[in-house]
């Protein structure tokens, strides 16, 4: 599926008949890169610090430390996983030392806090994150009170999205209905599992993927290219059309 351009917000599937959302009472949001934009580039400083953490654990250059990085993000959805399955390193250490950053970056949004504040029920972080990263962001964007809960990466005993373990772990963390929620995600490979349990995907094709755009049409039921656009653009009262 093509990326969208900024001017198109939403795309539905199923032969473009509307996917109807009357049934949804949780709405989860991936945290990095969906609930702020790829352009603050605040996910740069964590890919920083996590090239100088291999580097300082492996003695080895730049170029070595981002080959072992971006391997292991490919391969075991999350460079920590990987770290921790071939080298032993603690999750603690790595999750405090590479989320060390600060979020000048980023700030509040009053429209995408609208179209939030909107949403009928429960809104929820799910992230490969740790959950104390993620309340320092969702403060950053002006939106923490609005958020019901957080599932990291510890609730998920370390297990990262997109391992179905990871889901199952979610769902009982934050004790929702799969078939009563939806899922926003700008990895459109981790809407893979959601789907497979029922839930309603939403892709934020937003070009944080950078060429690993890794779907099937049929697991994503909204396609789109900007989260405030596509939640002005649901009906009333939910979005502001």
């Amino acid at each position: 599926m093509p990326a969208l351009p900024p001017s198109t917000p939403i795309f539905m599937r199923r032969g473009d008949m509307p996917v109807s959302l009357d049934h949804i009472d949780c709405w989860i949001f991936d945290l990095d890169n969906t609930l702020y934009s790829p352009s603050a580039k605040l996910f740069d400083l964590i890919d920083e610090r996590m090239g100088a953490f291999i580097m300082r654990l492996l003695d080895c250059d730049a170029v070595e430390a981002r080959r072992v990085q971006k391997l292991y993000f490919h391969d075991h959805g999350t460079t920590m996983a990987g770290l921790m399955r071939h080298h032993g390193v603690d999750p603690e250490d790595f999750l405090v030392d590479v989320h060390d950053i600060a979020l000048d970056r980023i700030a509040p949004d009053d429209r995408l806090r609208a179209g939030l504040a909107r949403l009928p029920g429960r809104k929820l972080v799910f992230t490969n994150a740790d959950a104390d990263y993620a309340a320092r962001v969702l403060e950053a964007r002006g939106v923490a009170d609005l958020f019901g809960g957080i599932c990291d990466i510890r609730a998920t005993a370390y297990t990262p999205k997109p391992d179905p373990a990871a889901y199952a772990a979610m769902i009982t963390h934050l004790g929702i209905d799969p078939a009563r929620s939806l899922f926003v995600e700008d990895m459109a490979r981790n809407l893979t599992p959601a789907k497979a349990l029922g839930m309603t995907t939403v892709w934020l094709d937003n070009g944080s993927e950078s060429g690993h755009r890794d779907h099937l049409p049929d697991q994503v039921d909204f396609h789109v290219s900007d989260l405030a656009d596509w939640l002005d653009s649901l009906p009333a009262p939910w979005g502001i059309s």
